[in-house]
Order: structure tokens, then C-alpha cells, then sequence
């Protein structure tokens, strides 16, 4: 069987590195071990270690979980935000029609 390899942007394998480093530096500032952090969030050890290695196979979900156990999940809230992604408001904008025409008339009463 033929394996299909797939490359990861530069750009997320460095995003994924500073997460876990961020993570590290978070675990250690609470002074928990990586298993004490792994059973609070509920994932393996294995899985925490991967996390701060900057594995980008780590599934949202468990670093999710890793984040909520730090009590920083409200930081990952802002990823994504539809009200912060200016270019999608641009585009959004852009397919605006210039003029919206007046419907039949209203006869609800």
C-alpha cells in the first residue's frame, strides 16, 4: 500500500511549536508535572508531551482540553473570530449587491 505523505505549511509547524512551548511555559509557571496536567485535562501523557514538542498531529480537541486545564481555554476563543477576520468582511462586502429592490406589496396587516 501506497503512503500518502503530506507536508505541513511552514507556517503551522511554526505555530504549532510556539503553542506548545507557550504550553510548557504554562504548565511550568503552575508548577504541575506532565501528568498531573495530563489527567486534569484528560488525554494521556504522551499526549502532553507531543503537545510541547510542537506535534502538529495533536487533535484540537486535546489541546483544547490542555488549554481548559490551564484555565486559558478563553484564549483560544478568539481563534477563528468571524468579528475579527477582516478580509472575510471585505469579501463578505464586496458580494453585497449595489442596489436591493423593493418586493411586491405588503399586504400583511
Amino acid at each position: 500500500m501506497t503512503e500518502i505523505s503530506v507536508t505541513v505549511p511552514y507556517e503551522v509547524q511554526k505555530a504549532t511549536r510556539e503553542l506548545g512551548e507557550n504550553v510548557r511555559i504554562a504548565r511550568k509557571r503552575r508548577r504541575m508535572l506532565q501528568g498531573e496536567l495530563a489527567q486534569k485535562a484528560g488525554v494521556g501523557e504522551k499526549t502532553i508531551r507531543r503537545l510541547e514538542k510542537g506535534d502538529d498531529g495533536v487533535s484540537v480537541g486535546n489541546a483544547l482540553s490542555v488549554l481548559w486545564a490551564l484555565g486559558l481555554l478563553s484564549t483560544a476563543r478568539a481563534l477563528a473570530n468571524p468579528e475579527t477576520d477582516e478580509h472575510g468582511k471585505t469579501l463578505e462586502l464586496a458580494r453585497l449587491p449595489e442596489r436591493v429592490r423593493e418586493s411586491g406589496p405588503n399586504n400583511d396587516f
